[in-house]
């Protein structure tokens, strides 16, 4: 049984899924929303949720630690001078998980992790909602 075994493995080594769950809060960062499987975007969003935490410190310390887990420069100046502040109000609860269903090829549950507060996503529901709320009448 595994009790108390929190690491999901991803079938992977440790140096593996060290690199990939970097590589995916990089492209996080980068895009603002990703497409992968179910299983990886649970295993990124405690990683990218702790990147934004630091990113809301913002002293060189925080700079420091992220850049030594992401490595990419960019991603971190990105992280800490648009995506931080625009989550400087919320307590937790950085990124969201849309399931999509299953991959063709081979059944994997699909979904997008995405940032709660980035624009294209807000951009995006709002049409859903005016869809919703306009009614026929007969």
């Amino acid at each position: 049984m595994r009790h108390q075994k929190k690491t999901v493995k991803l079938g992977r080594t440790a140096s593996h899924r060290k690199s990939l769950l970097a590589n995916q809060v990089c492209s996080l960062i980068e895009h603002k929303r990703i497409k992968t499987t179910l299983a990886k975007a649970k295993a990124v969003r405690p990683l990218a949720e702790k990147m934004v935490t630091l990113g809301k410190r913002g002293d060189l310390h925080a700079r420091r630690i992220a850049a030594g887990y992401l490595g990419q420069k960019d991603a971190v100046k990105k992280l800490f001078a648009e995506i931080a502040p625009r989550a400087a109000d919320r307590k937790g609860g950085y990124t969201r998980i849309i399931k999509l269903g299953q991959r063709l090829s081979d059944s994997a549950p699909m979904a997008y992790i995405e940032w709660v507060d980035s624009e294209g996503a807000a951009v995006e529901a709002a049409p859903v909602a005016e869809k919703s709320t306009s009614k026929k009448v007969e």
